[in-house]
């Protein structure tokens, strides 16, 4: 069975165990783990809008990628997992010399990339190639940056793929591994309502579920979240890790305040039976527009997040 690479972030607006992902979003064929087929016309305007909502930190890591590799000799780049091409954007800016390739599973998503692409006047220079990852790693062709967010990890033997994205590389090429992280944070630890500390037992929910997911993934081998040593073992010179914070306090605009509605409803959603019966509840009242404490109407919602990268050099 192939494995899609569907996209930078697992679920428009998901996080958890330091990663972006809930239920019903990762994909194969079209559908998710649990079989449920997906609607990318639906969740791809979502995809874009949470990558454009963090753009500004996925440019500041761009930039910093910038002094580690140079940027005139940078000539073709690989965002695998690119999703709706936000980031694939971002990296043709920050190194104008080179072809940004979008690869994805997800044929929806590609054109949504290619749209991107030439709305920002990039078309020239992105191109979009349909991917089944990780059968179709070894035909992605060289390249001198290799990007790939939030989309190692389904991949069931992620060290076996990070020796091929290697041998991708040209001599000095950079591969980049956006992994782990921080949960997002969306409310104050007390809401005014149901017990304080949701967000940390939703938290733990999801690292459940992650889990179960990983493990359920065709080939999975059990490895730890050493992504430096899987890095090095791949035969590349780890390059340096950083964080990257997006930070948007209250009060948030309309676009933040529907992402979360939207993260928090799928939530509830998927997660059934993992939750207590007051969380489910506490959910449903955050998730009512007649409640006067729900997400539609609080003052206190933010949105704060870090995202972590990995880079490693090819000798």
């Amino acid at each position: 069975m192939s494995q899609h690479t569907a996209s930078h972030h697992d679920h428009p607006h998901g996080e958890g165990h330091g990663h972006r992902h809930a239920p019903g979003h990762k994909q194969t064929h079209g559908h998710d783990h649990d079989g449920t087929h997906l609607d990318w016309n639906e969740l791809g305007p979502l995809l874009e809008r949470q990558a454009e909502m963090e753009g500004s930190a996925y440019a500041d890591a761009a930039a910093w990628l910038g002094t580690l590799a140079p940027v005139p000799g940078v000539r073709r780049i690989l965002d695998v997992g690119s999703g709706p091409g936000v980031v694939t954007g971002i990296l043709a800016e920050a190194f104008p010399a080179a072809e940004a390739v979008a690869v994805d599973g997800t044929p929806e998503l590609l054109v949504r990339a290619r749209e991107r692409a030439e709305a920002r006047g990039l078309g020239g220079r992105v191109s979009t190639l349909h991917a089944e990852l990780p059968e179709g790693i070894a035909d992605l062709g060289k390249a001198d940056l290799i990007w790939a967010a939030n989309s190692l990890h389904h991949i069931g033997d992620q060290r076996a793929a990070l020796a091929e994205f290697a041998g991708l590389l040209n001599p000095g090429g950079l591969m980049v591994l956006v992994e782990g992280g921080l949960p997002a944070r969306h409310l104050p630890w007390h809401i005014g309502f149901g017990r304080p500390g949701l967000e940390a037992r939703l938290d733990a929910a999801n690292a459940d579920w992650f889990g179960e997911m990983r493990a359920s993934v065709p080939g999975h081998k059990d490895e730890p979240d050493d992504w430096r040593a899987l890095l090095a073992d791949a035969g590349l010179t780890p390059a340096g890790t950083r964080t990257f914070l997006t930070d948007i306090p209250a009060p948030v605009s309309p676009v933040v305040r529907e992402l979360a509605l939207t993260h928090y409803g799928r939530i509830r959603d998927g997660f059934g039976d993992r939750l207590e019966a007051d969380d489910r509840a506490m959910l449903d009242r955050l998730l009512d527009p007649a409640d006067e404490l729900s997400l539609h109407h609080r003052t206190d919602l933010f949105h704060l997040t870090a995202r972590t990268v990995h880079t490693a050099r090819k000798g």
